[in-house]
């Protein structure tokens, strides 16, 4: 005879998701009106972690953030030097770094009614809101993202994760932050390579989500490419707009279930980053993981040749790449830790369950399949290898297995 006692837990999630520029400027309200808002003891308890490359694209932040504190000391009140921390997968790849955020959320004394406040690129967000979700199990993080995939994408989940054992985001917790504040100002110091790269999670959102957000991405590109400020705001905005609504009205923000739209062209992407040791941006893996899938879809009589070559044709424009040699290395061996295919255990074992992998019938529509042909994936590879050393001239000599 069994005996048990059960009881259904519900607990309700809120963060606002803020636009606004020049964050610092202590005339702008919106950090401290954050932080004041569902603040339970006043000034809180602040600290700040930069991101090394925000600090060198702007000198002066430190000060920023001390004047900005000092602006509204009834508000925050800054409990430490400002933090800093390398940007990029490197954050993510030494488990010092998390050790040094941790030692600075405990030297300044931070609680569960404290902030910590992240200011960078996707990676050190992740890292922060790993390490703020561990100390006391869960200091309040408010994000504020400084690229465009940043602020279109990976500050408005509800995942923290770091890299562990040659896998991306091996480490990590579902640990939603209690604001995230999109400052179109850190925009403008980007390198050309990081303002475009995180308009391919904009594209993902476009092909899963909304047509129409397609045909404006489509018809933006040339000014895009000249980084006009204005339109990209437009864009990051409507992008995370369709990632915020997915993840509260999506049913499974937590990623029970084995479908995961938010992740279209990640099962590669994931694997080209870590087979190319993290040279690609995760942007750029992932405008190729969407090549590729969607030239799959397009293969298997899924996806129409036009809004196939709409896809790669809008890539092309935007200067994302398309195909990398990395993912015709060692695809004879099906065992082998460096064939991309690999991606797709390795995305199954990660989310758990059934292999789910989303696929394209049109632009904006997007269905689950739970098995992949393995030779229409390597004739895909094969077709994007060639229409790249077409558009490029460069020659790609290495043979692709049947």
């Amino acid at each position: 005879m069994t005996d048990f006692l059960q009881h259904d837990l519900s607990v309700a999630f809120q963060y606002p998701l803020r636009f606004t520029a020049r964050v610092l400027d202590p005339a702008n309200p919106c950090l401290r009106d954050v932080v004041a808002s569902r603040a339970d003891y006043l000034p809180a308890k602040v600290a700040f972690i930069v991101d090394h490359g925000v600090l060198q694209a702007r000198p002066n932040l430190f000060q920023d953030i001390q004047a900005y504190c000092r602006q509204h000391e009834d508000v925050l009140r800054l409990m430490a030097p400002v933090a800093e921390v390398p940007g990029g997968e490197r954050v993510k790849n030494e488990w010092r770094y998390i050790l040094d955020i941790l030692r600075t959320m405990h030297d300044a004394a931070l609680c569960r009614h404290s902030y910590a406040i992240a200011i960078g690129g996707g990676a050190v967000l992740d890292a922060v809101g790993f390490a703020a979700a561990m100390a006391h199990r869960g200091i309040r993080l408010i994000r504020v993202p400084t690229t465009v995939l940043a602020q279109d994408d990976s500050a408005i989940g509800v995942k923290n994760g770091i890299n562990a054992f040659g896998k991306k985001n091996y480490l990590g917790t579902f640990a939603p932050p209690w604001a995230v504040i999109n400052d179109a100002h850190f925009l403008e110091t980007l390198s050309d390579r990081d303002w475009r790269s995180g308009l391919s999670e904009a594209i993902k959102a476009a092909l899963i989500r909304d047509a129409a957000f397609f045909d404006a991405i489509e018809a933006q590109a040339p000014r895009l490419v000249a980084r006009d400020l204005g339109v990209m705001g437009q864009i990051v905005r409507r992008s995370a707009e369709i990632h915020y609504a997915h993840i509260a009205t999506g049913g499974d923000p937590f990623e029970q279930g084995s479908s995961r739209p938010l992740d279209y062209g990640h099962w590669a992407a994931h694997k080209l980053e870590q087979l190319t040791d993290y040279q690609l941006r995760h942007g750029e893996a992932v405008a190729i993981g969407i090549a590729l899938d969607t030239t799959y879809a397009y293969l298997s009589g899924f996806l129409p040749e036009r809004d196939w070559r709409r896809v790669l044709d809008l890539f092309v424009a935007l200067g994302l790449p398309i195909y990398s040699p990395k993912l015709t290395s060692h695809l004879d061996r099906d065992d082998d830790a460096r064939n991309v295919l690999r991606g797709l255990v390795e995305f199954q074992e990660h989310l758990g369950g059934t292999l789910t992998i989303m696929l394209l019938s049109a632009i904006g529509q997007a269905f689950d399949v739970h098995e992949i042909q393995r030779d229409v994936m390597i004739r895909s590879i094969e077709l994007l290898r060639n229409l790249d050393a077409a558009r490029s001239g460069a020659r790609h000599d290495d043979p692709v297995p049947a």
